[in-house]
């Protein structure tokens, strides 16, 4: 065989294992996030931590623990809901994904991810938190609540910063959301701490909220 037609043969079986690796390599699944995606995921990440933090920063033990009646939340509590449903709504999504992916349920989402954002921030429509999540002094105070969110919360905004998982091939169902896939499940859950950092701003509109 003449050298010329060698080193074609060698480039074409070459050009061939590459594009069978990258096509078969782990983490490049059609469903991965595309950039803007990933960044707009950080951004609301990173931006709903820091008006927690924003609205907690200073607050006294009378504040943190003054209930408008004994029916609402007090500011500790929802600063407790928040960080348990921070780690549990983490958990179902990991879990989720560690199972195969179901591309015929695409069909099922309904919602955008605008709507599913809107729908869990709006503090017009109450819901009932499961029983693992009601606030019950799971922490020795609003700091290691506070603590367990940020470590829970920091590793997630760096699994978004570099995850390759097919995220929108693995689906979650809601209430009043229907089926959605994984990387609206990451922004339900940056929405939800949103939701409730809302309630504790709501606890602070108070007329009788402690001044110190």
């Amino acid at each position: 065989m003449p050298k010329m037609k060698k080193l074609l043969l060698a480039a074409t079986v070459l050009v061939s294992l590459l594009t069978t690796s990258f096509r078969l390599a782990p983490g490049l699944a059609p469903g991965t996030m595309s950039p803007d995606e990933r960044k707009f995921a950080i951004d609301y990440y990173q931006k709903t931590k820091a008006r927690l933090f924003k609205d907690l920063k200073g607050l006294s033990d009378a504040q943190l623990h003054f209930k408008a009646d004994t029916g609402r939340w007090s500011v500790y509590e929802c600063t407790e809901h928040i960080a348990l449903s921070e780690t549990m709504i983490w958990q179902w999504i990991q879990s989720t994904e560690k199972q195969p992916a179901t591309p015929d349920k695409r069909s099922e989402v309904k919602a955008t991810s605008d709507e599913v954002m809107k729908m869990v921030s709006d503090r017009s429509h109450k819901v009932k938190t499961v029983p693992p999540l009601e606030p019950e002094k799971k922490f020795t105070d609003a700091k290691a609540a506070l603590d367990a969110f940020t470590a829970r919360r920091d590793s997630t905004i760096y699994y978004i910063r570099s995850t390759q998982d097919d995220l929108k091939d693995h689906f979650i169902q809601l209430p009043g959301l229907g089926t959605i896939d994984l990387y609206q499940a990451l922004l339900f859950l940056a929405a939800h701490t949103e939701r409730h950092t809302l309630q504790i701003e709501e606890v602070m509109a108070d007329p009788n909220f402690p001044k110190q």
